[in-house]
C-alpha cells in the first residue's frame, strides 16, 4: 500500500484481521479504535469510531450476506501444542502424474506431452497397487492409520500422528516430507438455511425456468466454447438447481468421475453439464467430528462461493438475470459449453490442505483438463513447495491447467498466495464502474459505488446514524436494532463501515430512504447488492469529507443521490482492483506473481439461495472470481489447440495480456488484462520444461529466475554484477516468422536480447540470452518494464522487473516503507547486497528543529480531513538532492492522541495514526523536491485547545553539518550484517539530530541511511 505505514497498522486493530482475508470477496474496516483516557462528549466516552471499530467487515463474496449472520471461525488447529494431530506424509515415490518406470517390473504411467493420465490402465492399476503396498508398509511400520491416501497427483496420506509418530516417519527413507495439516479459505461463513431434500428445482425467489424455457439461443458448442473440456472446481460445492448448470451432456470421452450421493444431494444432480461431483471432509470431521452449522455432507453448496466460481468458468448463457426483482444484463460463462466437476473441500469456507489435496488428486483421477482453485493463505503463501503446491505440480505435469487466486491483501505487498510458478496466479481487474454519485448540501460531490437502484432526483435530509439512535447499541455503524425510526423515516442515513447488510436491513426497516455506507480508515472499491438504496465511498478521504460535514450540519444536512459517476472512483477500465493482492512473490525471489489480471469486481453470476438471501444470481468481487474468468479461458485454449500443454496455454495467456489503465507495473497486473482473443493465436510460447519445475520442487530454497517463464523477476539480485538469464521461444503459428526483440521501460537498466532477432519454422525453437545490467537504476527500488519479440502477424511480450539489492534487502514491494532506512548512531547496522570493500561518508549531523503550536480543538474521536477543524496545517520546502525529511508531532497532554499526515500536493506521502501515542512520526528517504505539507490532526482532543510541538529535519544528502565520525568494517559479504558508528566530533546540544550517510565499493555509490542521536547517547 503506497501510504500506510508499520504504524499505522499498529493503532489500527482492525488491519490485521483486514489483511488475513482469505482469497473470496474484500474485507473492510469499520473505523479507528480511540480508547482514550479522560472525558468525551455525552454521546461517547471514547470517541466515534471505538466499539464496533476493529471488526472487519466482508463487503461481498458471499460472506455475512444476511443480517446478523456470524463471520467464520477458523477451524480448531490440526495439530495441539503437544504435536498430536492430522499431518501430510509425503512420501518418496512418485505418484501415477509423473511416475516414469523407474521400478523394475512397473511400466511407467505419466502421460506423454498432449497425453491425459489414464488411471484404470493396467500399468496404472499394477503401479497404483505398489504404492498402496508402500503407503501401508510405512503406516504400519509407525503404528498409525491412514485416513485418506493419495496416488495420483500426490503419493502419501494424511493420518492422525503424535509428535513421536512425526519424528519416526521423518527418519523413514521411505517418506519426503511430513507437515502439519494448514487450514485455507475464503472466510465467509454459510448462513444457518435448510437444503432441499430431494432433486426438486428450486423455487426459491428469482428462481429461472429450465433452459427449455428460456428464448435466449446458447452459443455454438465448440472450441470456442471449450466444449469437451471438463473444469474441476475445487470450492464451497454447487447448488445443482442452479439454471446456470440445467443442460443435460453426455460424458466426455476420457471422464471416470462420479457423482457422490450425500445430504440433499442426489445422483440426477450431475446431469452432464455438472459431470460429476464429490467431497472431501475427513480432516474436517476429526477436528470437530461435524461439518460447521449451516453447512451439509455433500456437494451441496451452502455458501454461493462455489457455485458462482462454477458459473463464471463454466455456466450456461443466462438472458434474464433478475436479483430481488431488478433486471441486469445477459451473463454467462466464460467456456459455457464445457462441463463442471464439483470438489467440495471446504466446509464454512474453511478447509485443511489434507481434504484439499484428496480433492487434487481426485480431480486429475477424474480426469478434468483444467482446475480452478480460488482458496488461499492468511496473507499469502509464506514457504515454496507446500503440499498443495507439490499436487498443482503432478496435475500440472500430466496436462492439467491449474489457475488460482492471487489473493485479496491489496492493502500490503507480496501478500501472493499460489505463487507456484507452475499455477496461473490471477489478479483482479476492475471492467465495470457501477459508480454512483453522492452531492452534499455544500455542492461537494463524492463518487463512490452501488449495484442498487437510487433514488436520484431533488436533494433529501441526511442524518449521521450516531445522531439517530443509540450509540451504544451501535448507531454509528447502524447496527441492527440501534436507530429510532422517527429520526430517520424518510432521510438519508450516513453509517459507517461494519456489518453493511445488517445496516442496509437497519435502515431499511426503520423507514430512512438510503443509506450512504463510509469507511474512516478506507479500504477498497467494492459493491454489493443490498435490494434497498446504497452507495459505498471506499476511501478515507471521502469518509473524513462526509464526516466533517455532517459534524458542520448536525441538523440540516442534505444529499442527494445518483447512478453513475465522473469515471473518478477508478484510473479507467480496466485498472487492477484495489484489492488484488500484488507483487513482488514474498517467498521466492525469481518467481512473478501475480502472473495477469482478469475481471474480479462486481461479477454478476450464479450463487447458493441458502446463503444468499435467497438468491440465485449475486455479485461477488475477489480474485476468486478473476481466477475463474481464466479457468474458463484455458479450458477453451485446451478446446482450440489440444496438443498444448499447460506451460504453452499459461504462456499464450501471459505474452497477449494488454496493460491495464493506471499502471504498467507488473508487480499490480502482471503481464497484464487477459486477452482471450490474442492467446488463441498466439505466435510465441515460452514455457519450463519438466524437468525444470521437478528441479524447482525439490530445492528447499528456490529461485525460480532461471526457469523458462514467460516473466522475468530479479529481486534482490547484486547490481554491481551483470545477470545473464536465457529464455527459450517456440513458434506454435502456422508459419515461419521473424520476431525482433525489444525493450520498453525499466529506466537505467541496460539490457540486451541476444541474438536480437530469431526466425522460426512452426514447431522450431530458439533459445536467447538476456543480460541485465544496472546502470543508473535506483538501489532498493523496483524497475519495471518489458520484452517484446514482435513479427510480422504477432507479438509476444514478458515483464520485467528488477531491484537491486543495496544496503538492506527489502521483503515486499515498493509501498512507501523504506525498510532498514532509519538506523542509530551509536550501533547502526546494514546488511549489503553485495561482496567487496566497503566505505563510506556521512553529512554530519543537523539538529531537528521545534516548533510549539496551539490549535483548537476539533470534533473528538473524528475523522481526518485537510480541511476539518482540528487541524494543523505547516508547510515545507524541499530542496533537490535532499536525503530525507523527518517530520514529529508530540504532545505532553496524556489525554490528547495526534495523528500525522504528511503530504505533497494533494499526494499522501505518508501517514502516521498509531493507536494511542503521544508521539506521531512521518519520513521520506530521497524525496522528491518541492512543497510538502504536514497536517496535525487531533483525533481525540484532551481539551478545547490542543497544545503540541511539531519537530522536524531535513537532510540535505551533499550538506555538512556538524562533524562526526563513521566506523565501519573495510570489507563486506553479500547478506552479511555489518555495525557501524556515527559519532559527533563534539558535544551536542540538548535534542535530536539527524545525518545522511552513504556507501561505497569498488566506485559504486549506494544511497545509505537517515541516522539519528542524541549527547546522551555518548555518555
Amino acid at each position: 500500500m503506497a501510504t500506510r505505514t508499520s504504524g499505522n497498522r499498529l493503532r489500527r486493530l482492525a488491519l490485521p484481521a483486514l489483511v488475513v482475508a482469505m482469497i473470496t470477496g474484500t474485507t473492510g474496516v469499520a473505523g479507528s479504535a480511540s480508547a482514550a483516557p479522560g472525558e468525551g462528549p455525552p454521546h461517547s466516552g471514547v470517541g466515534y469510531f471505538s466499539g464496533g471499530s476493529d471488526r472487519k467487515v466482508t463487503l461481498t463474496d458471499g460472506a455475512d450476506r444476511r443480517p446478523d449472520s456470524e463471520r467464520a471461525d477458523s477451524p480448531k488447529a490440526a495439530v495441539d501444542a503437544s504435536g498430536t494431530g492430522v499431518y501430510v506424509v509425503q512420501l518418496a515415490e512418485e505418484p501415477l502424474t509423473t511416475y516414469v518406470g523407474a521400478t523394475s517390473g512397473l511400466t511407467l504411467t505419466r502421460p506423454a506431452p498432449g497425453n491425459r493420465l489414464d488411471v484404470t490402465s493396467g500399468p496404472s492399476q499394477a503401479y497404483r497397487r505398489h504404492l498402496d503396498a508402500q503407503r501401508t508398509a510405512v503406516a504400519s511400520a509407525a503404528g498409525v492409520q491412514v485416513k485418506a491416501a493419495y496416488t495420483t497427483a500426490f503419493n502419501g496420506f494424511s493420518a492422525k500422528l503424535t509428535a513421536q509418530q512425526a519424528t519416526a516417519l521423518r527418519a523413514d527413507a521411505r517418506v519426503r516430507a511430513v507437515t502439519a495439516a494448514q487450514a485455507l479459505g475464503t472466510r465467509s461463513k454459510a448462513p444457518v438455511a435448510a437444503a432441499p431434500a430431494t432433486s426438486t428445482p428450486a423455487t426459491t425467489a428469482g428462481a429461472h425456468p429450465s433452459p427449455a424455457d428460456r428464448t435466449a439461443k446458447p452459443a455454438k458448442p465448440g472450441p470456442a466454447t471449450g466444449a469437451g473440456m471438463v473444469i474441476g472446481i475445487l470450492d464451497t460445492g454447487i447448488w445443482p438447481e442452479s439454471a446456470s448448470f440445467a443442460r443435460k451432456m453426455a460424458a466426455p470421452a476420457g471422464w471416470r468421475g462420479t457423482c457422490q450421493t450425500g445430504v440433499a444431494f442426489v445422483a440426477e444432480h450431475c446431469n452432464g453439464k455438472i459431470v460429476g461431483a464429490r467431497y472431501f471432509a475427513d480432516t474436517w470431521l476429526a477436528g470437530g467430528g461435524s461439518v460447521p452449522e449451516g453447512e451439509v455432507l455433500s456437494a451441496r453448496d451452502m455458501a454461493g462461493h462455489g457455485t458462482h466460481t462454477a458459473s463464471t468458468a463454466a455456466g450456461l448463457p443466462i438472458s434474464d438475470v433478475t436479483i430481488d426483482g431488478r433486471r441486469f444484463d445477459p451473463i454467462s460463462g466464460v467456456a459455457p459449453d464445457a462441463q463442471i466437476a464439483v470438489y467440495k473441500v471446504l466446509w464454512g469456507a474453511m478447509g485443511y490442505d489434507a481434504d484439499i489435496i484428496a480433492g487434487i488428486d481426485a480431480a486429475v483421477a477424474d480426469g478434468v483438463q483444467v482446475l480452478n482453485f480460488s482458496i488461499g493463505s492468511q496473507l499469502g503463501d509464506w514457504e515454496a513447495n507446500t503440499p498443495i503446491g507439490i499436487a498443482f505440480l503432478n496435475a500440472t505435469l500430466s496436462g492439467v491447467f491449474v489457475a488460482a487466486s492471487a489473493g485479496n491483501t491489496g492493502i500490503v505487498s507480496g501478500a501472493i498466495s499460489n505463487a507456484a510458478p507452475w499455477v496461473t496466479t490471477v489478479g483482479a481487474a476492475v471492467t465495470n464502474l457501477d459508480e454512483a454519485t453522492v452531492k452534499l448540501g455544500d455542492g461537494t460531490k463524492l463518487v463512490g459505488g452501488s449495484l442498487d437502484a437510487l433514488p436520484g432526483g431533488a436533494s433529501r435530509a441526511m442524518v449521521f446514524g450516531e445522531q439517530a439512535g443509540s450509540p451504544d447499541l451501535g448507531a454509528v455503524y447502524c447496527e441492527p436494532g440501534s436507530l429510532d425510526p422517527a429520526k430517520i423515516k424518510g432521510k438519508v442515513v450516513a453509517c459507517a463501515l461494519s456489518d453493511t447488510f445488517g445496516s442496509a436491513a437497519e435502515v431499511k426497516a426503520k423507514g430512512g430512504a438510503a443509506m450512504v455506507l463510509f469507511d474512516p480508515v478506507g479500504n477498497y472499491r467494492v459493491n454489493s447488492i443490498y435490494n434497498f438504496p446504497v452507495v459505498y465511498l471506499p476511501t478515507e478521504k471521502q469518509a473524513g469529507t462526509l464526516f466533517n460535514y455532517l459534524m458542520r450540519h448536525p441538523t440540516d444536512a442534505t444529499v442527494s443521490l445518483r447512478s453513475g459517476g465522473d469515471g473518478s472512483s477508478v484510473p479507467g477500465v480496466p485498472s487492477v482492483a484495489d484489492f488484488s493482492s500484488t507483487g513482488p512473490d514474498k517467498v521466492t525471489f525469481g518467481v512473478f506473481k501475480p502472473d495477469l489480471v482478469a475481471p474480479g469486481s462486481d461479477i454478476i453470476a450464479a450463487v447458493s439461495p441458502a446463503g444468499n438471501f435467497g438468491r440465485q444470481y449475486d455479485a461477488y468481487s475477489g480474485t476468486s472470481m478473476a481466477s475463474p474468468y481464466v479457468a474458463g479461458a484455458a479450458a477453451i485454449l485446451r478446446a482450440t489447440h489440444p496438443q498444448w500443454s499447460p506451460g504453452a496455454v499459461a504462456s499464450a495467456l501471459r505474452t497477449t495480456a494488454t496493460d491495464t489503465v493506471g499502471t504498467s507495473s507488473p508487480l499490480d497486473q502482471g503481464s497484464g488484462f487477459i486477452n482471450l482473443a490474442g492467446a488463441k493465436d498466439p505466435g510465441l510460447v515460452i514455457e519450463p520444461t519438466a524437468a525444470e519445475l521437478t528441479g524447482f520442487s525439490e530445492r528447499a530454497a528456490p529461485d525460480g529466475k532461471e526457469l523458462n517463464l514467460p516473466a522475468i523477476s530479479l529481486r534482490e539480485y547484486d547490481g554491481t554484477r551483470p545477470v545473464t538469464l536465457s529464455r527459450t521461444l517456440t513458434n506454435v503459428g502456422k508459419e515461419r516468422e521473424t520476431y525482433r526483440s525489444s525493450v520498453s521501460g525499466l529506466p537505467g537498466m541496460k539490457v540486451t536480447v541476444t541474438p536480437a532477432s530469431v526466425t522460426l519454422a512452426p514447431g522450431k525453437s530458439a533459445t536467447v540470452t538476456i543480460t541485465l545490467r544496472r546502470g543508473s537504476a535506483p538501489w532498493d527500488r523496483y524497475v519495471t518494464g518489458s520484452i517484446t519479440w514482435k513479427g510480422r502477424a504477432h507479438s509476444a511480450r514478458i515483464p520485467v522487473a528488477a531491484r537491486p539489492w543495496g544496503i538492506s534487502p527489502r521483503p515486499y514491494g515498493d509501498d512507501g516503507e523504506e525498510f532498514g532506512r532509519m538506523t542509530s548512531g551509536s550501533f547502526g547496522m546494514i546488511q549489503p547486497g553485495f561482496t567487496g570493500p566497503l566505505t563510506g561518508r556521512s553529512t554530519g549531523y543537523t539538529p531537528v528543529r521545534r516548533t510549539s503550536y496551539s490549535m483548537p480543538a476539533g470534533v473528538y474521536g473524528g475523522v481526518f480531513d485537510p480541511s476539518a477543524s482540528g487541524v494543523k496545517t505547516v508547510d515545507f520546502t524541499v530542496p533537490a538532492n535532499t536525503a530525507g525529511i523527518i517530520v514529529e508531532a508530540t504532545t505532553e497532554d496524556p489525554n490528547t492522541n495526534l495523528d500525522l499526515y504528511l503530504y505533497k500536493g494533494d499526494t499522501l506521502v505518508y501517514s502516521s495514526d498509531r493507536y494511542w501515542t503521544s508521539l506521531e512520526q512521518a519520513y521520506k528517504f530521497l524525496p522528491e523536491p518541492g512543497r510538502y505539507t504536514a497536517y496535525v490532526f487531533a483525533q481525540v482532543p484532551g481539551g478545547p485547545v490542543v497544545d503540541f510541538e511539531l519537530r522536524h529535519a531535513i537532510i540535505g544528502g551533499n550538506a555538512t553539518y556538524s562533524p562526526a565520525t563513521l566506523t565501519l568494517p573495510s570489507t563486506t559479504e553479500r547478506g552479511q550484517s555489518v555495525n557501524f558508528t556515527l559519532k559527533p566530533n563534539g558535544p551536542l546540544a540538548e535534542g535530536d539530530f539527524w545525518a545522511y550517510t552513504e556507501w561505497s565499493t569498488n566506485g559504486t555509490v549506494i544511497p545509505g541511511n537517515l541516522v539519528s542521536t542524541q549527547q546522551g547517547a555518548w555518555q
